[in-house]
């Protein structure tokens, strides 16, 4: 069973990744802003006050700008930094853009080691990145689980985030998969 679960979620990577490729860099940006845009709108995100984005990857919906966006609103604000110990990803916060950020392992960006820690029980909001998603907020990653094991400690409220491609009728699951509460795309907000 886990070996077809296995094959199953590498073939719909595939195919997702490869409708992401089709996408124009118009494309990509209107639909950045869109989601953007439709989150602002959330009560959820108006009320959260500390909050875990991320870093997009070139072929993820850009949430970027909601970084500057929730310091000027006064929320802490943290993103995952990867931590060579525990082989996994840590929450810190970052406070200035420019000098807490760096080009982290894996080439994305992440926040310094000077940046404090955060508890990811004490996050209130948690933007997750992913490569598909289904309705029932169940979240295909990249395969190494790095955000699963960090989202199996999480307590706030997480949100996927992904292009309307990016969506499909079903996700096959393993025991360790974790689920999502919300998905954000630039055309909807679902509460699965």
């Amino acid at each position: 069973m886990e070996i077809s679960a296995q094959f199953a979620k590498k073939e719909l990577r595939a195919k997702v990744l490869a409708s992401l490729r089709q996408l124009s860099p118009a494309e990509r940006e209107a639909a950045g802003a869109q989601a953007r845009s439709l989150l602002r709108e959330q009560p959820i995100w108006k009320q959260a006050r500390s909050v875990l984005l991320f870093a997009p990857l070139p072929d993820e919906l850009d949430v970027w700008p909601l970084l500057a966006a929730a310091l000027s609103a006064g929320k802490t604000v943290a993103l995952p930094r990867f931590d060579s110990q525990t082989n996994g990803y840590v929450a810190s916060q970052v406070q200035n853009l420019v000098d807490d950020v760096k080009i982290g392992r894996f080439g994305i960006r992440e926040p310094t080691e000077k940046c404090s820690q955060i508890a990811l029980n004490r996050l209130d909001f948690i933007l997750v990145p992913g490569v598909a998603f289904d309705m029932q907020g169940r979240r295909l990653g990249r395969g190494k689980g790095f955000f699963d094991r960090l989202l199996a400690v999480v307590r706030g409220t997480t949100c996927g985030v992904a292009f309307d491609e990016q969506i499909v009728r079903e996700i096959p699951v393993a025991p360790h998969d974790v689920h999502v509460n919300r998905i954000l795309t630039p055309t909807r907000w679902v509460e699965p």
